[in-house]
């Protein structure tokens, strides 16, 4: 029997910031220099529960809007250009 340590577990990162968008029907921002950055989380789970708590906490404004982008997507699309 072997003892083999199991293959290390890919980074799943995950970025959660918002801010007050210009119009509703848009992804623009008010003022992109008040973004609110909530952070940064190794799994979708507990980026999805960051982002939750506070699309929550600001619902008496309908201009905010919170989002969820996987970091590893924008590395590996990096990665692809010349």
């Amino acid at each position: 029997m072997t003892n083999q340590a199991a293959p290390p577990k890919k980074e799943n990162l995950h970025l959660v910031f918002g801010g007050e968008l210009e119009a509703l029907d848009g992804v623009s921002f008010r003022d992109p220099s008040k973004l609110d950055i909530v952070g940064i989380y190794p799994d979708n789970a507990s980026a999805v529960a960051a982002w939750k708590a506070k699309a929550q906490s600001t619902v008496d404004n309908a201009h905010m809007r919170y989002f969820v982008v996987n970091l590893n997507k924008l590395l590996e699309s990096d990665r692809e250009r010349p």
